[in-house]
């Protein structure tokens, strides 16, 4: 389940029917991240259909149950983001608004009757086998929810189902027949796998100058920064009980134990001196940045040293914010690098330059074995399909991968993937990983194997691509107006 979230959760899968009701049975989770103010507000509009803040915050709550359900009580807010989950719940509102849209160019109405009718099919209401009004009424109040809201999504979800019903897909025999026929193809075949352990490279140094001179404009040097730096180490202030008592009074949410709970003065008073002690030493740091920048520090002793992203004896972000300096602007305010704040003055940009060979060797040697292994692989290939001698299989499918030894699964799943789909009884299949696959069709015959579900995967494949097809046509007819950054 992980995999398939994973897998189609930038959208391609439309999801049409929101279940309201697991608003009720899961309650709204995960909205304080995503509140935007106004509940009503308008964040996007699609055609003519608003999308409003409170039904971004319903459907989010809604995903995020369904994944902490998948992950057992571990879903948390940063896996949400790692997910996406606000995007995928703003794409399965704008979805659902261009159905909506075109429901309203078909006229397509939904009667109080019909959304009773659907609100008396829903077990939470039930009391003793009734539906029961005030159990009703309870439930929506307990989730911050007015009846008119929850019948509007009820009539929307209905309004979409009949919409999508003018639509319907059915899966025909002949096309039932087609995929039990292509599933049921097996072919008896010869093989024999090449790696790089059947050649041989020349890797010498006059092989390697050679290839090196034909592309040495590839392997160049990289950007590097000469710098100078000071470092303010942390000070030894000592604070007064009265200036710590006061620091922790005006932070206290800063101290808390492992429930989340404010720690009394007397056990945070470590903590609260550590504070003490990093804002004082930022505020060292600080004036003397601005005495630096005046070149009128003294007592400054900087370091130099040079940097690039192979050779950088500090962190990514401190190279990436020297790369953003300039000559004009070259000082980079005070930054915390392990446990010290460091200030930097950039003095030189060295650009790029051709390496040497020698500098080089190592790259030119990778690069020359990837691309000379291929070509070789498949000059022996072209020189031996249709002469090897290799492993004899029984009647394979495509379902056989486990009987290619000595592919891995994966491997022998690619490979017959491409068979199964080549015009050539006798040839070679290349494998991304570098590897090739002799082979040579010896009998090919159809198996009587039919199975019960292959109208079940037909009407599933049929229905994804209609319902891609059938968004990109719609997001193509209605456009999307987005008012709030980041969906």
């Amino acid at each position: 389940m992980i995999t398939w979230m994973q897998r189609h959760k930038k959208y391609l899968i439309i999801t049409i029917w929101i279940s309201t009701i697991a608003f009720i049975g899961a309650g709204f989770v995960g909205w304080g991240q995503y509140s935007y103010g106004d509940k009503a507000g308008a964040i996007a509009k699609v055609g003519s259909i608003e999308i409003t803040q409170g039904e971004l915050q319903k459907t989010y709550s809604n995903l995020y149950s369904r994944y902490n359900q998948v992950f057992q009580g571990n879903f948390d807010e940063e896996k949400a983001k790692q997910f996406g989950l606000q995007k995928q719940a703003f794409e399965q509102l704008k979805q659902q608004a261009l159905i909506l849209n075109l429901a309203a160019s078909y006229d397509i109405q939904v009667t109080d009757d019909e959304i009773l009718a659907e609100l008396k099919t829903e077990k939470y209401f039930f009391k003793d086998g009734v539906f029961n009004k005030e159990l009703y009424k309870n439930a929506l109040s307990t989730n911050n929810l007015s009846s008119k809201e929850y019948e509007d999504e009820i009539k929307k979800n209905l309004i979409i189902e009949k919409t999508l019903h003018l639509l319907p897909l059915q899966t025909l025999a002949s096309e039932t027949a087609i995929f039990d026929a292509l599933s049921n193809i097996a072919d008896k075949i010869s093989y024999k796998v090449l790696t790089k352990n059947d050649i041989t490279l020349d890797t010498s140094d006059k092989a390697l100058k050679t290839f090196w001179e034909t592309m040495s404009g590839t392997f160049m040097t990289q950007t590097s920064y000469d710098i100078e730096y000071i470092t303010q180490k942390p000070v030894a202030n000592t604070f007064s009980e009265s200036e710590i008592a006061t620091y922790y009074k005006e932070n206290k949410n800063h101290f808390k134990d492992a429930q989340a709970k404010i720690l009394p003065l007397e056990k945070a008073k470590q903590k609260v001196v550590a504070e003490l002690i990093a804002s004082a030493t930022k505020k060292a740091a600080l004036k003397n940045y601005i005495v630096y920048k005046k070149e009128k520090l003294s007592h400054a002793n900087p370091s130099l040293v040079t940097i690039s992203a192979d050779n950088n004896k500090f962190n990514p972000e401190i190279l990436s914010k020297v790369s953003k300096l300039g000559l004009s602007s070259s000082y980079l305010k005070p930054i915390l690098f392990n446990g010290h704040y460091i200030t930097i003055k950039l003095l030189k940009v060295n650009a790029p330059t051709v390496k040497t060979y020698a500098q080089a060797k190592a790259e030119v040697l990778a690069l020359y074995l990837k691309q000379k292994t291929k070509s070789a692989l498949e000059e022996k290939a072209k020189m031996n399909f249709k002469s090897f001698q290799g492993t004899t299989t029984g009647f394979l499918t495509q379902k056989d991968a486990d009987k290619l030894t000595p592919l891995s699964k994966e491997e022998a799943n690619e490979f017959l993937s491409k068979l199964f789909v080549s015009a050539t009884k006798n040839s070679y299949i290349a494998l991304n990983n570098g590897k090739i696959v002799l082979y040579n069709i010896l009998e090919q015959r159809m198996l009587s194997e039919n199975s019960t579900k292959t109208s079940e995967v037909m009407a599933k494949l049929k229905s994804n691509l209609f319902n891609t097809a059938l968004i990109k046509e719609l997001q193509d007819k209605y456009t999307t107006e987005v008012f709030v950054k980041g969906l």
